[in-house]
């Protein structure tokens, strides 16, 4: 069973994607996986969504600090490693892709844990957007800089007028 639902939030519309048992996807518009819902459901009454849709509400409004859903994202077993990673970032806490391969014990391989944050499935709440480049830059983001921008203001952690450094390396 795959269904799916949409929510308007402050940084644009969401896609959020379910089994019927586990969350498997939350993507900002535009974004490719908007193209492949075809045969998908639409019914946001479906587990978890409504979970999810409250805890989102939650989070935009201020009130919730971390996510509680079953999660069931799609990727190698590498990027399965870096998304829990990810998952264990506190809110209002950064860290470098660096230090992010450190603590996935592969120091070395900060530019694979870029290309695997890239492809987090479940953006916001495998925060992705908490990591940033080493010398505290914005650095690389799939919703985009100026979503990764809010994201962390809505966390305390810069001002929305932060400056934003591109880099080919996240």
């Amino acid at each position: 069973m795959s269904v799916f639902t949409y929510l308007e939030s402050p940084i644009g519309r969401l896609l959020l994607t379910s089994d019927g048992t586990a969350l498997t996807g939350l993507y900002m518009e535009p974004s490719r996986e908007w193209q492949c819902i075809d045969g998908a459901a639409r019914d946001a009454t479906a587990w978890p969504l409504p979970a999810a849709l409250r805890q989102l509400a939650e989070y935009f409004a201020g009130t919730r600090r971390a996510f509680d859903l079953p999660l069931r994202p799609q990727g190698t077993a590498f990027q399965r490693r870096v998304w829990a990673a990810l998952a264990e970032i506190p809110y209002g806490r950064t860290l470098s892709y660096g230090d992010l391969a450190q603590r996935i014990d592969n120091p070395r391989a900060a530019r694979a844990v870029g290309l695997a944050n890239n492809r987090n499935p479940l953006s916001i709440v495998v925060p992705c957007h908490r990591v940033i480049g080493a010398d505290g830059s914005l650095t690389g983001y799939g919703g985009g800089l100026e979503r990764k921008r809010w994201l962390l203001a809505h966390e305390g952690l810069l001002s929305t007028s932060a400056p934003i450094v591109r880099s080919a390396a996240a």
